[in-house]
């Protein structure tokens, strides 16, 4: 089996943002382990050669291990044995916004002693070599919990993150889809169950998707309504979202929703190859 290909070391500042941000990569499919004491590490990367569960990996270590502060160039040396792509992410925060951020979760931090300042300045000293090693140092004083995700999907795939965009087609009749973030009316459209040979029929039908896209209302509704959505799918991505879930209904989910989603699935496909459609009511 081969060796362990991408390994990220996340480390840094108690209260900067270390838990979000296993949690993004755990989501980018990495492995991770948090607060990982660096005697057992000899042992996780021989046991990583033959677990392909193991090939990406995100390590969180910290200053609670007193091996770690005391050998990180030795360990980074052995992060770096064999084929491993090695990456060293350290989370920083302004002294003032690590100070508020312990009074408002009340948890104490590992060095408070006498103080919580004077536990920050400790801490900040234990890892100035570390940092000195860092191939990348991320200030969260001014992110976001999302904006910090975002950071390090950025980091974790070699780009922006994927947001999937979903498109279900709904009745109103039977309630609107919980999962939307987004819900369109399309109940004003021109109504193909009044029309005898289409009613049967269903918006995946040319004929029925013809009788509702090509009326006025249709084209002028489209017409707004996709440069508002390429305008927000990159905001929500920007954001840190990762799933989009936007819902289209009419009465009872058969005719006009459905048409109008999929002409929508045709006319984003040009923004996203991540995009799904669900009927949900379609008999």
């Amino acid at each position: 089996m081969p060796d362990t290909k991408k390994i990220i070391l996340l480390t840094g500042m108690s209260g900067a943002g270390k838990t979000t941000a296993v949690k993004a990569l755990e989501d980018a499919g990495f492995y991770c382990i948090d607060n990982l004491p660096s005697f057992l590490l000899p042992d996780l990367l021989d046991d990583a050669r033959n677990r392909p569960e193991l090939a990406r990996m995100a390590l969180g270590m910290d200053a609670r291990d007193h091996g770690f502060v005391t050998a990180s160039q030795t360990i980074i040396d052995q992060l770096k044995s064999g084929d491993h792509q090695l990456s060293v992410i350290f989370l920083e925060a302004d002294d003032q916004v690590l100070l508020r951020r312990y009074s408002e979760m009340r948890r104490r931090h590992p060095f408070a002693s006498p103080s919580v300042r004077a536990g920050i300045q400790a801490e900040r000293v234990m890892l100035a070599g570390i940092k000195a090693h860092a191939d990348l140092i991320i200030d969260t004083s001014r992110l976001t919990p999302h904006g910090l995700r975002s950071e390090m999907l950025k980091d974790a795939e070699g780009g922006q993150q994927t947001l999937q965009v979903g498109l279900v087609s709904f009745g109103f009749k039977h309630g609107p889809p919980q999962e939307a973030d987004i819900l369109f009316d399309v109940r004003f459209l021109p109504n193909p169950y009044f029309v005898p040979e289409l009613k049967p029929l269903t918006g995946v039908d040319q004929s029925v998707a013809a009788y509702v896209l090509d009326s006025a209302p249709a084209r002028e509704f489209l017409a707004r309504l996709l440069p508002l959505l390429q305008f927000l799918i990159p905001q929500y991505q920007h954001e840190g979202k990762t799933y989009l879930t936007i819902g289209i209904g009419c009465t009872g989910g058969q005719h006009r929703s459905v048409a109008v989603a999929e002409r929508l699935r045709q006319l984003l496909q040009e923004q996203t190859d991540t995009i799904f459609i669900t009927h949900r009511d379609l008999a």
